[in-house]
């Protein structure tokens, strides 16, 4: 079997030190150090460090050094569920911190999403999701405001949305369309995050329907970059390959 060039076999010594016992937020050594113990050049240890990048296994700061990264969460895109369901199915502990909850008009592109008049009252929500004390999302949620009125006098850093439209106010959730695309942390939402103005973050928006395809809930879902990976499974039209 063919020798592994030194940058793969550094990259495979790191990870299997971060296997064995480093934690995340813990450093690694220097490029300097890892020249020196490897007998490489820059090039082949940045190399090294770089792919660990791309893997989500470690992170680098500026003027700081290489760290290892925080646990990459993997969440199923296969049913509609909020984020305590997912935090549970994963066997973390969900919990939030509520920033702002009241009624406001709707903007046009929110009174667009809910199906209202411009202008319209709306309960507009904002949390912080945290996973085992992490952050992880923050989430901008409206909701029409005669469909649930009281939703912005709950305790929402305790009960889901979803849990308190299903179970006390008695409105079944039966789908959603989501959409997904890559953007920078606006200064508000890196403030919460714990992270920097325009750092890389997942932005999903959510429209929940209700009996009749009436929409219930919009919602921005700001998750952090370094935090989530959306999985999902596809078929393969039958149609599609049969033509091959």
């Amino acid at each position: 079997m063919p020798r592994q060039p030194l940058y793969a076999q550094i990259e495979d010594a790191l990870l299997t030190r971060i296997t064995d016992g480093l934690a995340p937020g813990d450093r690694l050594p220097t490029e300097d150090q890892l020249i020196e113990e490897f007998g490489a050049s820059r090039i082949t240890v940045r190399r090294a460090v770089q792919n660990l990048v791309a893997r989500g296994v470690v992170v680098t700061q500026q003027g700081r050094g290489t760290f290892v990264a925080e646990r990459q969460l993997e969440q199923p895109l296969t049913a509609l569920t909020g984020f305590v369901e997912d935090m549970e199915a994963l066997g973390l502990g969900a919990s939030a911190e509520l920033i702002t909850a009241e009624t406001v008009p709707a903007s046009p592109d929110v009174a667009a999403r809910l199906d209202l008049l411009t202008g319209s009252p709306v309960d507009f929500i904002e949390r912080v999701r945290l996973a085992e004390g992490r952050p992880v999302s923050f989430d901008q949620t409206w909701l029409p405001g005669g469909l649930a009125e009281g939703v912005v006098g709950e305790d929402l850093e305790n009960q889901p949305i979803f849990t308190l439209l299903e179970e006390k106010y008695g409105i079944p959730l039966r789908d959603a369309t989501y959409r997904m695309r890559a953007t920078s942390a606006a200064e508000h939402v890196a403030e919460h995050l714990q992270i920097a103005p325009g750092e890389p973050i997942l932005l999903v928006e959510r429209t929940t329907f209700t009996t009749g395809q009436e929409p219930i809930d919009y919602e921005l879902l700001h998750y952090r970059g370094d935090a989530i990976t959306f999985v999902t499974s596809l078929s393969r039209p039958a149609a599609a390959g049969a033509t091959r």
